[in-house]
């Protein structure tokens, strides 16, 4: 009689535990249909985007959380003490430490991590920002999709800005040169060395220094 008493005892608690597992799931699911109904999806910045990409922010998506927010960097900018002798306003690239200042003077600067050149593509030098825009065009010089295109990557010869554009949200221009500071779709190469040459920053990071930032600014980009 003990035996059976102790065995329906183990069968209730298992009951117990089927049922409590049940009822979480079915918590999880309905939530889970919440944030697709919902339809929201994160961009750095959603007026400008909604207006350039279209459809791709149409469909129903569930949201995205901070760690795979396609528009937040890894690397949380900072403002933080600088002292070099620079013109307030300077942006440097330091692609050691694969950072960006931006020199805001009185002895401080606005810290960005981004992506730099990897090996064969790195380079060092100065030039300014001469030309901005917003949600920029993307249109991948002949080499790098002949480059690409040996590795059986077939890139276009443009792409309209928008979401899925690797030029992201926002491009400053450097100079005459191929190379931009631009926003990413692949924030996870933030703080490395991954890019044919140009700076990477996250969408968020981007938006925010294309904000400060003017035409004719000066440019230096150091190991």
């Amino acid at each position: 009689m003990t035996r059976k008493i102790s065995q329906i005892k183990r069968e209730i608690k298992t009951m117990k535990t089927i049922f409590a597992a049940l009822i979480a799931t079915a918590i999880m699911g309905t939530a889970a249909q919440a944030a697709n109904a919902d339809g929201s999806y994160e961009v750095a910045s959603l007026q400008s985007a909604t207006a350039n990409t279209g459809a791709a922010l149409a469909q129903p998506a569930k949201a995205k959380t901070a760690k795979n927010n396609i528009n937040k960097s890894p690397i949380q900018r900072q403002l933080i003490a600088f002292n070099e002798n620079v013109a307030p306003g300077t942006i440097i690239v330091d692609n050691s430490d694969r950072r960006l200042y931006h020199v805001l003077g009185n002895g401080v600067a606005m810290q960005y991590g981004v992506s730099v050149g990897r090996a064969g593509f790195i380079w060092t030098g100065s030039n300014t920002v001469s030309r901005k825009a917003e949600w920029p065009t993307w249109n991948p010089p002949a080499q790098m999709r002949a480059r690409e295109a040996k590795k059986g990557h077939f890139l276009p010869v443009s792409m309209k800005g928008g979401i899925n554009n690797p030029l992201g949200a926002r491009a400053m221009y450097l100079g005459s040169t191929i190379y931009r500071i631009h926003g990413t779709n692949q924030p996870s190469s933030i703080g490395k060395a991954m890019s044919s040459g140009c700076i990477r920053m996250a969408n968020e990071d981007v938006e925010h220094l294309y904000a400060a930032v003017t035409i004719g600014t000066k440019v230096i980009v150091r190991d």
